[in-house]
């Protein structure tokens, strides 16, 4: 297949077009500078010029293609709620472009703010706001003849190379001078590592049965207690709990969800897609200094 990939220099993106080209695919990766554009062709990467904003450039591409992974965003959690109609309106375009074609379009989506406090399955259905509301137009777009699913990623999506959360919190642990859970630390955070997150979407591309919803879930629920105590651990820092009162003080945005109980579960996933994760999980990757090496660039 010859397959669209937004978000194509991000870091979700990258280890996409791995697996895909890896696994014999064509990609034809959309940047939106000179220097994304650069760095794709480095890559022996064919380049297509869009962005998120300007969602007619994202149709046209993928009316070109014999699929579509959507694995964008706007990654400003100040003004999350635009990022997140932003994202709606393009995927929406491209859905109309596919629209009676059969051919498969996969987004990211989310499992931290589905149904905190209880374990998630594929089968429970989110709340239609933020990138949720994303998730639901996709879904129901298998009935436009559009064999649509939705990936939702972990909230920990790791490995040595990680912009997310994790190497978050190890700079705040850093800065603060001691690693930090809140309450009792017994909430639960699923995590996956990013090359097998990679490998789910290439998997839903090629047999992906039409609306459905995947878990991106290799650690079905590690305890913020005990990923404090590893970072506190590796850094040689105190691990203490906090107040949920101080998180937002001590966390700034990332207090909001490092408190939420979120465990989920991949069962059907594995089962409808041969998926299963072969990478370390996160306490293992929090073990290995390399996952320490990059964290103060964010």
């Amino acid at each position: 297949m010859r397959v669209l990939v937004t978000g194509a220099t991000g870091y979700i993106g990258t280890a996409v077009i791995a697996e895909l080209v890896a696994a014999g695919h064509q990609v034809l990766g959309v940047a939106r500078s000179d220097e994304g554009a650069r760095a794709l062709e480095a890559r022996g990467i064919d380049v297509h010029r869009g962005v998120l904003t300007e969602p007619q450039t994202l149709a046209d591409a993928a009316r070109a293609c014999d699929a579509v992974a959507h694995t964008a965003f706007i990654h400003d959690f100040s003004r999350f709620a635009e990022s997140a109609e932003i994202e709606r309106v393009a995927v929406a375009a491209m859905l109309d472009a596919l629209a009676g074609s059969d051919k498969p379009l996969v987004i990211s989506s989310g499992l931290l703010m589905v149904r905190p406090g209880e374990v998630l399955t594929e089968a429970v259905v989110g709340g239609d706001f933020g990138r949720g509301a994303t998730e639901t137009l996709v879904v129901a777009a298998a009935e436009r003849g559009v064999r649509t699913a939705a990936i939702r990623l972990a909230p920990t999506v790791h490995s040595q190379d990680d912009r997310g959360f994790t190497p978050r919190l190890i700079d705040i642990a850093r800065q603060k001078g001691v690693a930090a859970y809140i309450g009792d630390g017994a909430n639960r955070w699923p995590a996956v590592h990013r090359l097998d997150a990679a490998r789910l979407y290439r998997l839903a591309l090629e047999k992906g049965s039409p609306g459905a919803r995947y878990h991106a879930v290799g650690d079905e629920g590690v305890p913020t207690r005990q990923i404090a105590e590893a970072i506190g651990r590796h850094l040689s820092l105190p691990v203490q709990s906090l107040e949920a009162e101080k998180a937002g003080e001590h966390f700034g945005f990332l207090g909001m969800f490092f408190g939420l109980d979120a465990p989920a579960t991949a069962h059907v996933t594995r089962a409808a897609l041969g998926w299963a994760p072969r990478e370390p999980g996160l306490l293992s990757g929090l073990g290995a200094d390399a996952y320490y090496q990059g964290a103060s660039k964010y």
